[in-house]
């Protein structure tokens, strides 16, 4: 009996003991991922500023116009002092007479002050120079021409003076009258070296009232009421920007002043009015005052 109670003894303490083994623990959670880190300012550099200065469509020469763009910020530009008119996009037109010299002084000045130059160096061109070994003609006007010449003069010079709002100066420009070509700008005759004045337009001979169009849009500001002592039945154009055309010797004159004209209209016909030697167009341009070869505007005749 002992025994069995021995027996019976263990087996409790066995199951007591096996009670107090605690059970399997379950598998922990994984942990919760970390917050994503505070976003952080990041003091970028500044980028520098695109560099202030001038550009060109066209090539600088002695007789040629191009088109530049000002810097940005541009309030006020002028060449070698004098000022240049400039659209509201920072574009403006830039012309060298015939003779201009070897550098001219482009200048900006910008909204904040500061001053933008730059010395442009025009290409310089050879001219059609012819050398006769006979005097130079003395040219003594009579008094009734000079009367009227003067007239005239003031009416040239007040036309050249207007001020348009046309943007043909932006445009391609285009012959008035195709033919042969029978004078070409800048040619010059040397009397035994004295220079007598140079050629300041291009010449297009065809026959009388071969019709002329404009070569580019503009404004009439000068429509002879009868020919003048020189130039004959003249038409003058604005394209803006101070560049404008002068048509000599017309037949006629389809146009009046301060009528808008556009590029290919009938503005004209040819003639052989003035002081000619044949039926010709003679066409002439000028910028702010400085002589212009057309046929650089135009391109080679088609």
């Amino acid at each position: 009996m002992i025994s069995i109670a021995r027996a019976l003894a263990g087996v409790a303490i066995f199951l007591a003991v096996q009670g107090c083994v605690p059970a399997s623990p379950s598998p922990a959670p994984a942990p919760a991922p970390p917050p994503p880190p505070e976003p952080q300012s990041v003091e970028r550099a500044t980028e520098p500023p695109e560099p202030a200065t001038f550009s060109f469509e066209g090539a600088l020469r002695q007789g040629g116009v191009a088109i530049g763009t000002a810097p940005r910020g541009t309030v006020k530009l002028t060449l070698d002092g004098t000022p240049l008119p400039l659209s509201p996009d920072g574009r403006f037109m830039i012309g060298f007479d015939r003779d201009a010299g070897p550098t001219a002084r482009l200048e900006a000045t910008l909204r904040d002050g500061g001053v933008v130059a730059e010395v442009l160096s025009p290409d310089p061109r050879e001219w059609r120079i012819e050398r006769v070994n006979v005097a130079l003609r003395p040219n003594v006007p009579s008094a009734e021409f000079q009367r009227l010449r003067a007239t005239e003069i003031a009416r040239i010079r007040a036309a050249r003076k207007i001020v348009s709002t046309t943007a043909g100066w932006e445009q391609h420009f285009t012959w008035p009258a195709t033919g042969r070509i029978s004078g070409v700008f800048g040619s010059q005759r040397i009397y035994r070296g004295q220079p007598g004045a140079y050629h300041t337009g291009v010449d297009v001979a065809q026959p009388a009232g071969t019709a002329i169009v404009a070569p580019a849009d503009g404004v009439v500001i000068l429509a002879a009421e009868k020919p003048f002592t020189l130039e004959g039945n003249l038409l003058m154009i604005d394209h803006g920007m101070g560049l404008n055309s002068a048509f000599l010797h017309l037949s006629r004159i389809d146009v009046r002043q301060g009528e808008r004209v556009r590029r290919g209209q009938t503005i004209g016909a040819i003639g052989a009015t003035g002081r000619v030697t044949g039926p010709h167009l003679h066409w002439s341009m000028m910028w702010q005052g400085a002589r212009i070869d057309p046929a650089l505007l135009a391109g080679p005749m088609p």
